[in-house]
């Protein structure tokens, strides 16, 4: 297993949309509802891009085999009295790939590479129950409240999410 900084993601486009499409047709509440189409996972992504282009976002996938099998992202937080933190965004593992650690190595990853920009302070949210809460906890995330009816689900109902953070 392989976890590696990319700053430019439009050659690997196909392998993301897979990952992306994956977890969101299997349940992962991270923006979007499936059906997942081609097509919006390809908008997506090159805005990803964009924003790794503007250096306002770190990116780590996750190689098994050279295949893309996970990511994660990092935003940056760039206002003056947010410069000491940013923003865990879309952890991803392709379901096939799925108990193998390899959620906890890219967070572990991402930790590190915000630690090497000085940031001092990671946030987060994800749906009340999702698997990730685990995940979070015991990379040593703690809980900082709960927002009820925050984020559409794909039975037309909203499901409250749970904000965590940590401090570096």
């Amino acid at each position: 297993m392989e976890i590696r900084e990319v700053t430019n993601i439009s050659s690997m486009r196909e392998p993301l949309n897979e990952v992306l499409i994956d977890c969101v047709d299997n349940g992962a509440s991270i923006g979007f509802l499936p059906p997942l189409s081609e097509v919006d996972a390809g908008h997506y992504w090159a805005g990803v891009n964009a924003d790794l282009q503007d250096q306002n976002r770190i990116m780590l996938i996750a190689l098994d085999n050279r295949r893309i099998v996970g990511c994660v992202q990092l935003a940056l937080v760039s206002k003056p009295n947010g410069d000491h933190r940013c923003d865990v965004e879309k952890l991803m593992v392709h379901t096939a790939a799925r108990g193998k650690g390899i959620g906890q190595l890219l967070m572990k990853a991402l930790e590190e590479k915000a630690k090497s920009l000085h940031r001092k302070l990671l946030v987060l949210d994800t749906r009340l129950g999702d698997a990730a809460s685990h995940l979070y906890r015991k990379l040593g995330f703690l809980e900082a409240g709960q927002i009820p009816d925050f984020a559409k689900n794909e039975k037309g109902g909203l499901d409250p999410t749970v904000f965590f953070y940590k401090k570096l």
